[in-house]
């Protein structure tokens, strides 16, 4: 029933996910606890994530504990065929290929649902809002599902707002071992890893304008700094842009930025934050990336009708030449960089982010009777567990308060 590229380019992507498997302990851990006694056994569930190698190693454990997977893309310039290819070989449904139309990219998350789900985990809230506007039979039959990006939980709190979140919900996105590492960290290192890999272009020298200064903003922005760039922050938040400006770094409005930039990255999960009049004051040969999770926040039609010319530069970058010659490369369609021009997060990172979502899954299972649609936070010892197993992996310690310390910090 799975709908891929190539089932014969599965070696190579089990190449891929063995390599990943060295670097993710804690889900390597989870896996040797859990797996033995099978306590996802005959579930359904759909995995709905960038389908790499760190993603296919954590559909592989949801599988050794029992359950029956199916996986899509979230993204159609991420999915890596050679992995999907291993996924489908080891007995996982899947419906995604590398660059398939917005056409397919709904038709596969709607094979995966019919799957018929018990848990679900989202990565931009595409398979919840098809649930319940296309399969509301379906909803009564979901036990709960899990976020895994900003954008998703936006999309989430919105929905539970307007009081159509008909199913539980927990947003891994906001576990501190989360956003604290993989948005900020994560998306860091992957994002210059895109670029870099990409343009094959030095950092250093150049201004880089980074547009939202979250978690992910906030790692991106370091990360260019350390590469020896001259960052530009902007912001629509007056407290984040003062941290900003407290971190070292320029903050303008990005109708001022845009005449300055060397390169452009957005993070901000909203849409239209570069668009038609900041085009028309940017250098030639500027380079513009997007790292929030749909690919709207650099407006490509608008830019593509204000070209008289859009060619290719290099693989993964498109050049759209101005009427007065100057030319704007997009880099990976203006989607994911870290993932349309790259491999993603590292996997030390992924570990982490995959281990919070099989507990989060493992928990739904365990308690899904008594809970309630809408949002509930990940409970926090879930979250400090991940940490504890982390740091140990590390080769890290910490103290421990004594009687008497917890009495004058707590009372107790």
């Amino acid at each position: 029933m799975s709908d891929i590229k190539d089932i014969k380019l599965a070696p190579s992507g089990r190449q891929k996910i063995e390599w990943v498997k060295h670097y993710m302990p804690v889900l390597k851990s989870i896996e040797e606890e859990y797996a033995p006694a099978k306590p996802l056994e005959g579930v359904n569930m759909v995995v709905c994530i960038h389908l790499e190698a760190k993603t296919a190693y954590m559909a592989q454990v949801m599988q050794a504990c029992g359950a029956n997977v199916a996986v899509c893309a979230s993204n159609p310039l991420s999915t890596q065929d050679d992995v999907v290819a291993a996924l489908v070989e080891g007995g996982v449904e899947a419906f995604a290929i590398y660059g398939e139309t917005d056409a397919q990219y709904e038709k596969h998350i709607e094979l995966a649902l019919q799957t018929k789900p018990q848990l679900i985990i989202d990565d931009g809230g595409d398979v919840v809002a098809t649930l319940h506007n296309k399969f509301p039979e379906l909803l009564s039959g979901v036990w709960g599902a899990s976020e895994e990006t900003t954008t998703g939980v936006l999309r989430l709190k919105a929905m539970e707002r307007a009081g159509e979140l008909k199913i539980p919900m927990i947003p891994v996105n906001d576990a501190q071992c989360k956003y604290l590492f993989d948005n900020r960290y994560g998306t860091g290192q992957s994002v210059w890893d895109g670029i870099m890999r990409t343009t094959n272009l030095i950092i250093a020298g150049k201004r880089v304008v980074v547009a939202g200064y979250g978690w992910c903003g906030k790692g991106v922005a370091k990360r260019a700094a350390a590469l020896g760039a001259k960052v530009i922050v902007t912001e629509v938040d007056h407290i984040k842009a003062v941290e900003a400006l407290m971190d070292g770094y320029d903050v303008m409005k990005m109708d001022d930025a845009a005449a300055l930039g060397d390169i452009f990255v957005t993070v901000t999960g909203c849409e239209d934050v570069v668009t038609g009049r900041h085009f028309d004051k940017m250098k030639d040969g500027v380079l513009l990336s997007n790292a929030g999770h749909f690919d709207c926040e650099v407006n490509v039609a608008q830019l593509r009708e204000k070209s008289v010319d859009v060619v290719p530069m290099r693989k993964n970058v498109e050049g759209y030449v101005q009427a007065d010659g100057r030319i704007l490369n997009v880099i990976g369609g203006g989607r994911l960089v870290n993932l349309a021009a790259g491999d993603g997060h590292p996997a030390e990172i992924m570990d982490m982010s995959f281990a919070l979502q099989f507990l989060a899954q493992k928990y739904i299972a365990d308690n899904h009777e008594n809970m309630q649609p809408g949002l509930m936070d990940l409970p926090h010892e879930i979250d400090y567990s991940v940490a504890v197993r982390k740091l140990r992996a590390m080769g890290g310690d910490v103290d421990v308060l004594t009687d008497e310390q917890r009495k004058y910090l707590y009372g107790e």
